[in-house]
């Protein structure tokens, strides 16, 4: 089974406002069975990856779950080194949560990696709260998107 997951084609959203972030686009490609979807790409920003840690931290009990890159409020050196450097920081994070089989079991990584619903949305539906399955989101966001993804992978 291979998972293939990239972090890719960082965007500064809302630039030069005081509430400008970048998000990073996730592409997702895989032929595993712990997977609804084969390929996804979802737009994610840093403060998600955070949330997903500590959820999947909670879950996991005593496996350790992979470091994200720091949060910098001071960095020296250009910001597109920055953004760079985190981008690689969290694909090397998703790299290492892909191929642990514990973290693989937690729905609300499935919801991050395979919807864009946000992280009230993705709690909400692992709860049974939300309008859908968390099965039924992904497969929804897979079909509403799958044009996009094979576009992805044909670049590639």
């Amino acid at each position: 089974e291979v998972t293939t997951v990239r972090v890719q084609d960082p965007r500064v959203q809302n630039e030069g406002s005081w509430n400008s972030y970048v998000d990073y686009k996730i592409f997702l490609h895989t032929n595993s069975k712990a997977f609804t979807a084969k390929t996804s790409c979802v737009r994610r920003r840093y403060r998600e990856f955070v949330w997903l840690k500590r959820q999947l931290q909670k879950n996991a009990g005593l496996v350790p779950v992979p470091e994200l890159p720091g949060k910098s409020t001071f960095f020296v050196g250009s910001t597109d080194e920055f953004i760079e450097k985190r981008r690689q920081g969290l694909q090397q994070f998703l790299e290492k949560v892909v191929q642990n089989v514990v973290l693989l079991s937690d729905s609300r990584l499935h919801l991050f990696l395979q919807s864009q619903l946000s992280v009230p949305e993705i709690e909400a539906c692992v709860q049974g709260q939300g309008p859908q399955t968390v099965t039924e989101a992904i497969l929804h966001y897979a079909m509403s998107n799958c044009g996009w993804a094979q576009e992805e992978e044909s670049r590639t």
